[in-house]
Order: structure tokens, then C-alpha cells, then sequence
């Protein structure tokens, strides 16, 4: 088991940064494929960014493509999304999410891949 803890969110400008954190439990973090996923109010949850378990495969949704960027602590446990030239649209509550199987694309790009979710951290971008 994993449990997963978000932070880093908040209330940016539009062309701002923010910085998400996501700590995990457990001393099987590195064999863990880690995505980020958000959900604004009234939509589905999307597909943001993941990672594989080393960190040598990162994937992105188009819309955050050149603005968001994903890595990897492992000896630190932790996961992070450094995300840049924020929008009003990037507006939504933030996800971590883990699965211990062996997945890369398409599979990361799909909520149902993923075993364990954070509580989530909520991002305002004003305009």
C-alpha cells in the first residue's frame, strides 16, 4: 500500500508558476508509475502528466505540452509538477495518483490504471 499527500497548490495569475508536491508513504515509491490528474468544477477528471517508475518516460496532456513538467524523487519519495505560463483553464483541484504495474503509454494516460489517489490540492489561476 501506498498513501499519497498533495501540496503546493493555490491562487496564481495567469503566467504565473506553482510548484505541486506529492509525498508518498511506503518504501516502495520507485516501483510505483506516478500520473498527475485534475478535475475542474462540472468536468470529468483529465489527464494532466506521468511518469514511469525510473523516471525515463514521461508523458503530457496537449494542453499543459511545454508549460508543465514532471519528475521524480525517488530516494525522497516524492513526485512533482513544476507547472509554468499557468492559465485561467489549468483552474481545477490536482491529483496524484500510483500503480504498481508495469504501465506506460497509452495506459498512464487512463484514470483507471492507477491504484491509489491523493486527497488533491486545489489551483486558481485568476485572469
Amino acid at each position: 500500500q501506498v498513501q499519497l499527500v498533495e501540496s503546493g497548490g493555490g491562487l496564481v495569475q495567469a503566467g504565473g508558476s506553482l510548484r505541486l508536491s506529492c509525498v508518498a508513504s511506503g518504501r516502495t515509491f520507485s516501483s510505483y508509475a506516478m500520473g498527475w490528474f485534475r478535475q475542474a468544477p462540472g468536468k470529468e477528471r483529465e489527464f494532466v502528466a506521468a511518469i514511469t517508475w525510473s523516471g525515463g518516460n514521461t508523458y503530457y496532456a496537449d494542453s499543459v505540452k511545454g508549460r508543465f513538467i514532471i519528475s521524480r524523487d525517488n530516494a525522497k519519495n516524492t513526485l512533482f509538477l513544476q507547472m509554468n505560463s499557468l492559465k485561467p483553464e489549468d483552474t481545477a483541484v490536482y491529483y496524484c495518483a500510483a500503480t504498481g504495474d508495469n504501465y506506460y503509454y497509452p495506459q498512464l494516460r487512463m484514470a483507471q490504471s492507477y491504484d491509489h489517489w491523493g486527497q488533491g490540492t486545489q489551483v486558481t489561476v485568476s485572469s
